[in-house]
């Protein structure tokens, strides 16, 4: 169960190359914005796995009879970066559980907009983790959170997505891995975390008159992940635009180059 990125896809076509049995896959919508190697639709379509919806997977279990895809003796139900909640009794199908890769560190960043808040709040690291579902979003015991440093000078949401993916991706497979082996994996209760509602990420995203310039530069790099709205100045009668720095200008000059939008 997962989102259209690369690291979702590198994730399946992992299960596979390791010999594990892959029943079914849930993905978004198809999506014309995303590009083909993001598509995790179409990794599972060449290799002729069923797609389904999550509605799908809960009407199999109530009934199987009728199901068309079998999810009986499952070894685990893996959700990477998977939008939903994920609700019992499919939790409870895998024999080893149901496992969710989460891109922030668990506890200190649950929910939506921990890359904005990472940069914005000037954090010293970030990290990915992979935990247990449980009936709430990212409290479920902990696996494993695989931490490294934030380039505190440059980082943007962006560029932390990339590195967060590329990191989650390898904690994916050693969590594949090793119930692979039959090792039984670690399990650590959360305690306390913080979680960023839709309503404070919105917020934090607005530049207000007499904020310091350093707070306004991490902001903009905070929101910087195209076409996404990035930190927004209100000038009035429903105007808002979207504030980006000379770097950020630079690096979408480099793209257009190497696109050939050209003058």
């Amino acid at each position: 169960m997962g989102k259209h990125k690369r690291s979702a896809v590198g994730g399946l076509e992992h299960l596979l190359a390791s010999g594990w049995e892959v029943v079914a896959v849930v993905a978004p919508p198809p999506d014309d914005r995303a590009a083909e190697a993001q598509r995790l639709d179409l990794a599972a379509r060449r290799e002729g796995l069923p797609l389904v919806s999550d509605d799908d997977l809960y009407a199999a279990i109530a009934d199987p009879a009728a199901a068309t895809v079998d999810l009986t003796a499952l070894d685990a139900v893996f959700s990477f970066l998977f939008w939903k909640r994920i609700r019992p009794p499919l939790i409870e199908l895998g024999a080893s559980g149901c496992l969710n890769f989460h891109p922030a560190p668990l506890p200190d960043m649950r929910g939506l907009g921990g890359y904005n808040v990472a940069i914005l709040e000037d954090w010293p690291e970030w990290g990915v983790s992979a935990h247990f579902v449980d009936s709430e979003f990212d409290t479920g015991d902990l696996v494993r959170v695989d931490r490294f440093p934030i380039d505190r000078a440059r980082e943007t949401a962006l560029s932390l997505d990339f590195r967060s993916q590329r990191k989650l991706l390898d904690l994916f497979r050693w969590t594949a891995d090793e119930l692979a082996a039959g090792r039984e994996l670690p399990r650590t209760a959360q305690g306390d975390g913080r979680y960023v509602s839709r309503e404070e990420f919105e917020a934090l995203r607005t530049v207000r008159p007499g904020d310091p310039p350093e707070l306004t530069a991490r902001r903009i790099r905070a929101y910087w992940y195209p076409p996404h709205d990035g930190a927004t100045l209100d000038l009035g009668g429903g105007q808002v635009v979207t504030l980006l720095d000379r770097p950020l200008l630079a690096e979408t000059a480099e793209a257009y180059r190497d696109a050939g939008v050209q003058p």
